[in-house]
């Protein structure tokens, strides 16, 4: 008996096989990123002291500035957050209709004071 040699390959079942476990990862993928899989995490003895609380500034519509919760002006900013582990993350809350130079401004001071971790909050559209 005489054997055919194999003038070309058939890729398309590798294809299908490649395609169903890249949608397996990135069906798990999303899963992990929305946290919908129950974890329970394991717990750690820490000194409360060294945990980093999270520093909110928050601009309302008329333009007045608060640090978790307090009121406090732009100049007092630098006194205030100087004393803070450069750290510490800061959320930025402001309202959509405030005057841009406003949020500039403690932007300004907030990156001038060296705080690396740094976010701004912001509502999703429905």
């Amino acid at each position: 008996m005489d054997e055919k040699e194999f003038d070309a390959i058939n890729v398309i079942p590798f294809i299908d096989i490649m395609l169903v476990l890249l949608t397996i990862v990135l069906t798990t993928s999303t899963f992990i990123a929305a946290g919908s899989i129950p974890v329970q995490l394991p717990r750690a003895s820490a000194d409360k002291a060294e945990l980093l609380k999270t520093m909110t500034l928050e601009i309302d519509r008329e333009g007045g500035l608060f640090l978790n919760a307090r009121p406090v002006y732009l100049p007092e900013l630098e006194g205030v957050m100087g004393k803070v582990s450069r750290e510490t993350p800061v959320l930025i809350r402001a309202d959509r209709e405030i005057v841009l130079q406003v949020f500039v401004d403690v932007m300004d001071k907030v990156k001038n004071l060296g705080f690396k971790r740094v976010s701004l909050q912001t509502e999703i559209k429905k």
